[in-house]
């Protein structure tokens, strides 16, 4: 992986955009919506595309290349199985039929013969971690799948998954507020693995926070600093913000050109460490 400050290499041949697009917030009853969201991605420079087979069980990924086929050239089509969602639930569901199966589906939904990154969306701890890498590997093998990652993980499930198949990216919660996964972070750090932060800006922001006072003196929107924040946090963070608003959607690609002085980005990162947490 070769990073500069806006692009990196996913698994060693794919150059992407390092603020990516989650699509989970796609309106699913509202498709020229979604498509408008979509394309417009596209057209601010967005190069990977975050789904998954159980957003509006499977109707994100249709309205994705809906939006979006035949694919322009550069974009990257992430999506995830092992996680199924009926009703208000998050079940993990990682028997190998089943992801060798919800693979099958994905590439009928997003109309690709081979998905870019295919990613376990939760271990399941009910069956093996070996039998749920291999078969992706399998789907490696029969050349359905290029790449191969994983969400919410350890290091060690990290590096056991390692043994099975090259681990390309790792999508663990992480923002300003919340670093637990810390550690792991470090870990994609060490051995150039792309790490994908979901939820990568809190939820809520006070008036009075460190972020507000920085926004407003930058001139910029709280969701753009603690964007710019994780930029510069890392080289192999790539964001995955995600909207159903053409305004936000603009506004987190902005976030890019957001420069943090040095003292700013220092006082945030201190966020995490627990000195102005409560007031975050």
């Amino acid at each position: 992986m070769h990073p500069d400050r806006h692009h990196l290499v996913l698994g060693g041949d794919l150059p992407v955009h390092r603020l990516g697009f989650g699509a989970m917030r796609l309106p699913a009853d509202d498709p020229a919506a979604a498509h408008a969201l979509a394309r417009r991605a596209v057209e601010l420079g967005v190069t990977f595309i975050d789904t998954a087979d159980s957003y509006d069980l499977g109707r994100n990924e249709e309205l994705l290349a809906e939006a979006l086929h035949p694919y322009p050239d550069g974009v990257v089509l992430a999506t995830k199985a092992g996680q199924c969602h009926p009703g208000d639930e998050w079940i993990p569901l990682g028997r190998p039929e089943y992801l060798r199966q919800q693979a099958e589906l994905s590439l009928r939904r997003l109309r690709v013969e081979r998905i870019d990154l295919f990613q376990l969306h939760r271990i399941d701890p009910t069956v093996a971690l070996a039998d749920q890498i291999g078969a992706l590997r399998q789907l490696q093998d029969e050349g359905k799948v290029r790449h191969v990652g994983l969400s919410e993980v350890s290091a060690e499930q990290i590096v056991e998954a390692g043994r099975i198949t090259p681990i390309v990216s790792v999508q663990n919660r992480y923002n300003l507020g919340d670093r637990r996964s810390e550690n792991v972070l470090e870990h994609c750090e060490r051995h150039g693995i792309a790490f994908l932060p979901w939820l990568p800006i809190a939820p809520s922001v006070r008036p009075d926070s460190p972020v507000t006072e920085v926004a407003r003196r930058l001139g910029a929107t709280p969701a753009q600093v603690a964007l710019a924040w994780l930029l510069r946090r890392s080289t192999v963070m790539v964001p995955i913000p995600g909207t159903s608003s053409l305004r936000h959607l603009e506004e987190n690609a902005a976030a890019v050109d957001v420069d943090l002085p040095d003292e700013d980005f220092d006082r945030l990162d201190r966020l995490g460490q627990g000195r102005e947490m409560s007031r975050a």
